[in-house]
């Protein structure tokens, strides 16, 4: 089984094939017992985010990884990804704003994604 620090690494390396905007990780497993790691990213339209989406899919896919559940591909305003050990995010730039999950879980600790 994969390790969760390598599926984020292979996450925000597709979300950068993607040129995501304003990537963040979050190490949450301290916190919660949720997850490891979230990934939040931002991109400008739903077929770019959707795009972004589509290349996580596949490349943790590939590599072994189970999606779990996602949320909000159709919309995608703001798609959750569930891998169980990360969980990605997606947004819209206003969606982004407004939900700001990094406030909402600052209680974890903020990874620059080059450091993983």
């Amino acid at each position: 089984m994969m390790e969760s620090k390598e599926m984020a690494k292979l996450a925000i390396q597709a979300l950068e094939d993607k040129k995501a905007e304003d990537i963040s990780v979050i190490d949450i497993s301290g916190v919660s017992v949720l997850a490891d790691y979230f990934i939040i990213a931002n991109g400008s339209n739903r077929s770019q985010i959707q795009a972004m989406i589509d290349n996580v899919e596949e490349r943790l896919g590939r590599s072994g990884a189970e999606l779990k559940q996602i949320e909000g591909y159709d919309t995608a305003n703001w798609v959750l990804m569930d891998y169980g050990d990360i969980i990605v995010h997606v947004f819209d730039r206003d969606n982004r704003l407004f939900y700001d999950l990094e406030r909402i879980w600052r209680d974890g600790k903020k990874i620059d994604p080059a450091e993983l």
